[in-house]
């Protein structure tokens, strides 16, 4: 039996009632639809073949229909109209993960603070993507006369969006069938895959809508770089100052300038396949100003795709066993901070020695 246009638009609303209602849906329902000019005769007749063809069932002998696995499925391959973002929707979703980065940005900082307070050495504290984000889905919607919302749909359900205004008159069909190629070629790619060979060929294909594709592939490539970047915060530098190694004023200056977050900005890297604790002893270290000088880092789970690293900067002579086992402790409590819904107080540094491990003196 084929699969009518007249049947797939009566498919289309039994689902869309269905979704809605979470009812069985019978003819009158659907005749009493704006957009349904047939009688409620043809409607019951299309409904009773949609049923033979196993697009719909009946759960009982007078009730209406629902649709079956195989009528969602077509609905969602072919029939479903494209839901829009409104406006409202995603200002909330953008604002979430705003508040959400601001929340790991405060954390980065207040770690690094009390880490470097409970070993008394200058500390680092970063949070960085586990892998790298990719744009999965462009949409493009028309905003009124002279603009657009281009929204990215990121990896690891993220949003975000902009307003362009449009530099020419672009119609509907223009824009969709901008969003088909953007869709077909540029999705699932790292940010290094945006060349400029690309982007020229994408532009080739977008008819008159092509003017827009620099636009959208410098912002894409701005989101993937501010997205998968790493949050670095350092605390504690003038620490160094009161330990022997540093008495001498040019070796203590050398030594501050060194712990910057340039210097520092590869050892969320290293980190990368590394279980536990790593120590990066003198000649070891990531960067050749530390040559002098030990770094102890370890890791934790964030969540949301999201790892973050804490660390300390001293001298080759360092407490190694005390030092590991405080951060050992501060990471495991962070991980579980993070792993609860209603995240409880970071932990507070003390006096205390034996923080994570036994009491080894000065």
């Amino acid at each position: 039996m084929e699969l009518t246009d007249r049947k797939k638009k009566v498919l289309r609303s039994v689902v869309d009632l269905y979704i809605r209602t979470a009812e069985p849906v019978g003819s009158k329902a659907i005749t009493e639809l704006p957009d349904m000019k047939f009688s409620s005769a043809t409607i019951r007749n299309e409904m009773a073949d949609l049923t033979n063809m196993g697009y719909l069932e009946q759960p009982h002998t007078s009730a209406g229909r629902i649709p079956s696995a195989a009528g969602y499925r077509l609905y969602v391959d072919e029939l479903m109209m494209d839901y829009r973002l409104s406006m409202d929707e995603t200002k909330s979703i953008n604002q979430a993960i705003e508040e959400k980065m601001q929340r790991v940005d405060k954390m980065v900082e207040k770690v690094a603070k009390l880490v470097s307070q409970a070993t008394e050495l200058p500390a680092i504290s970063a949070a960085s993507r586990q892998r790298s984000l990719t744009i999965q889905r462009y949409d493009l919607i028309l905003a009124g006369a002279g603009s657009i919302i281009l929204v990215l749909m990121l990896s690891e359900d993220q949003l975000v969006n902009k307003l362009i205004k449009l530099p020419v008159e672009i119609s509907e069909a223009d824009l969709k069938l901008l969003g088909a190629v953007l869709n077909a070629t540029m999705t699932e790619i790292p940010v290094e895959g945006f060349t400029r060979e690309l982007m020229d060929k994408v532009m080739r294909s977008a008819g008159a809508a092509a003017s827009l594709v620099p636009v959208v592939v410098d912002f894409a490539v701005d989101t993937l770089r501010s997205s998968g970047g790493t949050n670095l915060a350092i605390a504690g530098q003038s620490r160094l100052l009161g330990l022997p190694e540093y008495r001498d004023v040019d070796k203590a200056q050398k030594i501050l300038e060194t712990i910057d977050e340039e210097a520092l900005s590869n050892l969320p890297a290293v980190m990368q396949d590394t279980n536990g604790t790593k120590v990066l002893v003198g000649p070891e270290n990531v960067a050749d100003e530390l040559k002098d000088s030990s770094v102890v880092v370890t890791k934790f789970d964030i969540g949301d795709g999201m790892q973050g690293m804490i660390g300390v900067v001293g001298p080759t002579r360092m407490d190694y066993a005390k030092v590991t086992a405080r951060l050992s402790y501060f990471a495991e409590s962070l991980s579980k901070m993070f792993a609860k819904p209603e995240q409880p107080q970071l932990p507070e540094p003390d006096n205390n020695d034996s923080i994570g491990g036994t009491n080894r003196g000065e």
